[in-house]
């Protein structure tokens, strides 16, 4: 029987990992801890909220406003505990679609629909279901979004003189060739300057905020040096110094079915984006978030951002492990950060007129480029072949046509491969139902128990069925099982594994480097023939070290016990 769902049972997949640490206990070293955090993630996020803004289509205040009001929101009520929300590049390229074509009104209306789509989404519990999206699918289109932004900022790099940049890839890129004639020396030589400051300080002094520093710089080269570039206070007029307000332009109801395909990417991303940095985040704390709950709070933040005139937010990996790592304990850090960001904004408006849209240009360029992840999406092009199609033309839709046929086409064509891959099982183990009813183990030889075989120190699981990208992410599962007291060896029994496929290689890959990281090594045993090839052909290998492969689980057993 099922158990009776009442509000005592609920509530616990929706409380807010702030309600939770302050009711455990928080002192004041946890909070001069999450100050301290606060502060160093609000210096990364200043220029890059106003940069985002910008190449979104929009002022720079309104980016700020988003990581204000959002990011307040998203860490009040947000089922992580250290998670920063904001803007980010993946909104870049459907925000100035919609600019485009609907005006601000429309992209007001748009991310309210997007709100209301995450807050559904998290009470009929979708957020367990989004990890199932194939890493290919992720990957495709996350390197398209990078592609995208780094085009869009072309004109600020080059300081070209254009009215307007097009929306779509071709055109934009056919206007550039156009106005090429019209660049400006001083802006190009700015923006190279700001790459290498950046570039310079990620190498040699990590620790210092290089974003930031590159952008005091420009603007320093600006105000003392008069270099003949556009600025924030030559383009939009400065920023204004004031509290955000709630801010309703002519909104095009009348359009609102138009307007949904490009709500549900704003939703789909935010809700991809956030659940993807929580678990990161989760393995830099080990900790657990609370997927529903993290999208209640996103459907939330981006209804109200949208109610100050910002723009989508969802939470933000890279300034999500910026703030682990200053020392992050709660979501204090977060509500922090957007305290912080008000008083920046507050206090420093009149000097960020100075900020040279060149130098924010190159903050983005570095934005773009982490965010392609090339060595990731070079990993996916040595996988199966299906999936670097999907991989392949997720990327191509993304750059070329549009980002929300880009994620429908790469879904339903890993959906079609699955059933595909899954037809050749059956016919390769025509004695095997791939949905097994309880007699079937009946059918099976008896094995000995597994847990009576384990030397001390040792622990081992068994996956039954094929490891690919619906249930990949079940190999973090497997870690928090062995929690708290971390195994000498772990033994995973491969025996009956078909297949395994691109997403489900990364998620073992990921699991390894979590043992690793603990001090546990790994014994792989009974590979057959398809996973053993797939896993050669990614690069994951018999290393005699902290991942080794056995025959079978007894050899396994040996092994662990030469360890």
């Amino acid at each position: 029987m099922h158990a009776r769902t009442t509000p005592a049972t609920i509530w616990p997949l929706y409380e807010p990992k702030l309600f939770t640490v302050l009711r455990r206990g928080y002192g004041a070293a946890d909070l001069r801890r999450d100050v301290v955090a606060g502060l160093t993630v609000s210096i990364v996020a200043l220029p890059l909220s106003m940069a985002l803004a910008i190449a979104s289509g929009t002022t720079p205040d309104k980016g700020l406003h988003t990581a204000i009001v959002a990011g307040f929101l998203i860490s009040f009520l947000g089922g992580s505990r250290v998670q920063i929300g904001g803007p980010t590049a993946a909104f870049v390229p459907v925000v100035f679609s919609v600019i485009d074509k609907f005006g601000y009104g429309g992209l007001i209306l748009c991310t309210l629909l997007a709100g209301l789509m995450l807050v559904v989404a998290g009470v009929l519990r979708v957020g367990t279901l989004m990890k199932y999206i194939p890493k290919p699918v992720i990957t495709g289109f996350t390197a398209g979004i990078a592609v995208s932004i780094l085009s869009s900022q072309i004109k600020d790099l080059f300081g070209l003189s254009m009215d307007k940049v097009p929306a779509e890839f071709f055109a934009r890129w056919s206007a550039y060739a156009q106005h090429l004639p019209s660049a400006t020396p001083a802006a190009a030589l700015l923006a190279l300057v700001s790459l290498v400051i950046i570039v310079a300080i990620r190498r040699w002094r990590p620790a210092w905020p290089g974003f930031l520093i590159a952008v005091i710089v420009g603007a320093l080269a600006v105000a003392l040096l008069h270099a003949p570039v556009e600025t924030i206070g030559t383009r939009f007029g400065g920023i204004p110094a004031g509290l955000p307000t709630f801010d309703f332009p002519h909104i095009p109801f009348e359009r609102t079915l138009e307007l949904f395909p490009s709500s549900f990417t704003i939703a789909f991303l935010a809700g991809v984006e956030s659940l993807l940095s929580a678990v990161v985040s989760d393995g830099m704390i080990g900790g657990r978030h609370r997927s529903n709950c993290e999208l209640v709070a996103q459907g939330v933040a981006n209804a109200g951002s949208a109610l100050f005139g910002g723009l989508p937010a969802t939470g933000a990996l890279a300034r999500t492990a910026t703030n682990v790592r200053a020392g992050a304990r709660s979501p204090v850090s977060g509500i922090a950060h957007a305290l912080f960001l008000l008083l920046f904004m507050l206090v420093l408006a009149p000097l960020m007129s100075y900020v040279p849209l060149a130098a924010l240009a190159a903050v983005l360029v570095v934005v773009a480029w982490n965010m392609a992840e090339i060595e990731s999406f070079k990993h996916l092009l040595s996988g199966p072949v299906g999936d670097r199609v999907v991989l392949l033309l997720t990327f191509a839709l993304t750059v070329m046509f549009d980002l929300t046929v880009a994620i429908e086409v790469g879904i339903v064509l890993a959906a079609f491969l699955f059933m595909h891959r899954m037809s050749e099982v059956v016919a390769m183990e025509s004695n095997v139902s791939l949905i097994e009813e309880d007699r079937a183990d009946s059918d099976r030889p008896a094995e000995p128990d597994q847990r009576a075989q384990l030397p001390a120190g040792v622990e081992a699981f068994q996956i039954s069925g094929p490891l690919f990208f619906a249930v990949a992410n079940r190999l973090d599962d497997v870690l928090d099982l062995l929690l708290p007291k971390s195994p000498r060896v772990f033994i995973l029994r491969m025996r009956l594994v078909p297949l395994i496929d691109a997403s489900g290689v990364t998620a073992l890959k990921q699991m390894i480097e979590r043992c690793h990281r603990r001090g546990t090594k790994v014994i792989l045993s009974g590979l057959r023939d398809q996973p053993r090839q797939i896993l050669a052909q990614m690069g994951v290998a018999d290393d005699g070290d902290q991942l080794r492969f056995a025959r079978d689980f007894g050899e396994a057993v040996r092994l662990a016990q030469s360890v």
